[in-house]
């Protein structure tokens, strides 16, 4: 039967709103006051102390830097066990000074401690340099028995020993980074005598003042100076020195032999050097240009 026509329709149910509960809050805030309850209880038991074996370790150790001392361990009128102990003890003060020694002697055995350190550095920087000299005198007889006793210059500075080889009509062309024949027959006669020695191996390639020609295959003197350094390691590598021996660097024109004044600066500061790195300490190696230049000194 349709509800339009006689029937009487059912009331709508009554929605009512769900309360809204305004207390909530407590609960949170009843939880974090047990927190904070609980959190003091805990350090208020870790304060405790057992007073009896507080003040048994502060008399000991008030004994071993002042001398026996009295101690309270039973409860003062305060209650607090800190209040039967003596104050804060100097250990500086506590501590008798020895009366057998004396500022002297302390000055004195300073005195030696740094006399025995220079000895010490200078033996080492003394070994360093003979080794060192020694693999000049070998690379040098190389270098004789294969007819090119003057094609480089030998120094020994702090860096170890330099072998300055001449770029000119020896190693390249100008502003050529090929090996000429000349350069790879002297690097083959040096080779042997670097693979045996136990130092690192740095090959640095240098330029003269003078600028690139433009246009040409070099933007500027340290791509020319950085290309004849790999080329002779990668030389020097193929004669079989070990590659985890040998690296190159390139400086361009910023560390000339002689200055720029000086006629020969042209030949001699375009060149590629070959140093036979220390294997000193820092402070040993400071030492080795003393030491190079006293040697020449006493070379008649």
């Amino acid at each position: 039967m349709s509800a339009g026509h006689g029937g009487s329709r059912r009331p709508k149910k009554h929605e009512e709103e769900e309360h809204e509960n305004h207390e909530r809050w407590m609960v949170s805030y009843a939880d974090m006051v047990t927190l904070l309850l609980v959190t003091f209880i805990v350090l208020y038991a870790m304060s405790s102390v057992d007073k009896d074996k507080f003040a048994a370790l502060a008399k000991g150790l008030a004994s071993s830097f002042g001398g026996p001392i009295a101690v309270t361990t039973g409860p003062t009128p305060e209650g607090s066990v800190l209040d039967g102990l003596p104050g804060a003890i100097d250990i500086a003060s506590a501590i008798p000074p020895d009366p057998t020694v004396s500022t002297a002697q302390v000055d004195a055995a300073a005195a030696a401690a740094a006399a025995e350190r220079a000895s010490r550095i200078a033996n080492e920087a003394a070994a360093a340099y003979e080794n060192l000299a020694a693999a000049q005198a070998k690379l040098e007889a190389a270098l004789a028995a294969a007819g090119y006793s003057g094609a480089a210059r030998f120094e020994i500075d702090e860096r170890g020993l330099v072998v300055h080889i001449v770029a000119d009509a020896v190693l390249f062309d100008a502003e050529e980074a090929a090996l000429r024949p000349e350069g790879r027959a002297i690097l083959a006669a040096v080779a042997p005598t670097l693979i045996q020695l136990p130092n690192a191996l740095r090959v640095e390639g240098h330029a003269n003042h003078l600028p690139v020609t433009r246009p040409g295959p070099w933007p500027s003197n340290w791509e020319l100076s950085a290309t004849r350094a790999t080329t002779v390691l990668r030389a020097l590598n193929g004669e079989g020195v070990p590659e985890a021996r040998i690296y190159a660097a390139a400086y361009s024109s910023t560390q000339p032999l002689v200055p720029e004044a000086d006629p020969t600066s042209i030949s001699v500061n375009r060149r590629v050097d070959v140093v036979v790195l220390s294997t000193a300490s820092a402070e040993a190696n400071a030492l080795l240009p003393g030491i190079a230049a006293a040697q020449q000194e006493a070379t008649p």
